[in-house]
């Protein structure tokens, strides 16, 4: 990707999630794909996709276990 794809991505995610701290950020050696960051923390990867003559773009982001809050009545 390159820097306005990546700055009308970032653009469009910030919109978005209505969050200004969102920055993408090119990954070395790969072309294809740029790290999600919020508040200099990495969240994510936003993959490009060019088939059949149309480019889209997909977001993927892991979310662990040990990071969400308890579950409602669980016991500490």
């Amino acid at each position: 990707m390159d820097r306005t794809e990546i700055l009308r991505v970032q653009k469009y995610l910030r919109n978005l999630f209505r969050l200004d701290t969102i920055e993408l950020q090119a990954r070395q050696n790969r072309a294809d794909s740029v790290e999600v960051m919020v508040g200099g923390e990495f969240i994510g990867i936003v993959f490009k996709d060019e088939e059949d003559g149309e480019t889209s773009y997909q977001f993927q982001m892991a979310i662990l276990e040990m990071d969400l809050p308890p579950a409602p009545g669980a016991k500490p």
